[in-house]
């Protein structure tokens, strides 16, 4: 599995919920039970569940999620020297389609590691680094960022058991509109264009 990577300069001090100087309205109630009390967790795999809807994603600034569902399972190893945290996660998010341009809800289904180590001296590297006195760890940074990572580039509905789509935009792409604004020899603007090569992908 792909490292999740991010990379930062500031070392987690006993006050802070995550390893980044974050925005305070990132810590609120809603990101609260993404809390770890790593400082008294034996050594070994722990599990944890989230379940995360668009009260997690209005958290995020500029989030190109605006609405979502998702079960998410972290798997924490924690080990002597650093920590393995592996987040597997299954839903969906609703998105425009760039096909047929309704509104559908996108399955997205993926899983990401993160690696994170000790350190007192802050480090750039792709590796988070936390402090050896520190007691908490949030992970909502890096359950939002796993979700997003996993966005496709090209969002289409091929792939849903029922998908919605638009069939009069489905027709006019394949040029069997009656109204004569795509079909015949009538030229298309190159917006049409764009979806009718959405349309042959």
């Amino acid at each position: 599995m792909p490292y999740l990577i991010k990379k930062l300069s500031l070392s987690l001090k006993k006050t802070y919920l995550c390893p980044a100087n974050l925005e305070s309205s990132l810590i609120m109630e809603a990101l609260n039970e993404f809390t770890i009390p790593i400082e008294g967790l034996a050594e070994g795999m722990h599990h944890f569940d989230f379940q995360i809807n668009k009260r997690f994603f209005d958290q995020f600034e500029n989030s190109p999620i605006k609405d979502g569902n998702f079960d998410m399972k972290l798997h924490f190893d924690k080990r002597p020297d650093m920590l393995v945290l592996t987040f597997e996660f299954s839903g969906t998010y609703k998105t425009d389609c760039d096909r047929c341009l309704e509104v559908i809800d996108l399955p997205v289904n993926n899983s990401q590691q993160l690696i994170v180590k000790y350190s007192d001296e802050p480090k750039e590297d792709e590796i988070i680094y936390i402090s050896y006195d520190a007691q908490l760890l949030n992970v909502a940074k890096y359950a939002y960022e796993s979700i997003c990572l996993a966005i496709p580039i090209i969002k289409v509905c091929d792939e849903m058991e029922d998908p919605p789509c638009n069939d009069k935009m489905l027709d006019y792409l394949d040029g069997d509109d009656d109204d004569g604004d795509g079909g015949g020899d009538e030229p298309s603007s190159p917006i049409w264009e764009a979806l009718k090569d959405f349309k042959k992908k």
